[in-house]
């Protein structure tokens, strides 16, 4: 199975899209034990935080306690890694670094962000390390590559 970090904005935006999303369709991979997403203390704040932000999912049709259970039923398909070693890719937002640190320590081959551009502007690259929007990742098949 495909590892891959699943960057909060994907997340944000499969439950607040209005149409068949290609977001969506990441998170219908991960349920359907296709990609098998990496979380790290980092990224599970940041997305319980952005999760509970109400201006954000003004126009989600879930409720509040919907999207809770919906996180929960996510966290239960994660795989948890810790980062004993920060790479420090030199990205502007910290929040970037660690999203490639998790990666590498956690042994994925995929970031799937809407992200591309910050998240590609490190000094540090990792030769194996694909960082893909979740339109080409779906359009591409990229978790048939890891079979």
């Amino acid at each position: 199975m495909l590892k891959a970090v699943i960057d909060t904005n994907v997340i944000v935006s499969a439950l607040i899209s209005k149409d068949g999303s290609y977001s969506r369709e990441i998170i219908k991979q991960v349920f359907e034990n296709k990609i098998t997403p990496l979380m790290g203390d980092a990224l599970f704040n940041e997305l319980l935080d952005v999760c509970g932000r109400q201006d954000i999912f003004k126009s989600c049709i879930l409720t509040e306690k919907e999207r809770q259970e919906f996180l929960q039923a996510f966290m239960l398909c994660c795989s948890w890694s810790k980062i004993y070693y920060k790479w420090r890719p030199n990205l502007q937002d910290e929040a970037d670094n660690q999203i490639i640190e998790l990666t590498v320590a956690g042994g994925a081959n995929f970031i799937i962000t809407k992200n591309i551009k910050d998240l590609k502007s490190g000094e540090l690259l990792f030769e194996k390390l694909q960082i893909v929007t979740p339109d080409d990742f779906i359009k591409e098949k990229l978790w048939e590559q890891s079979l």
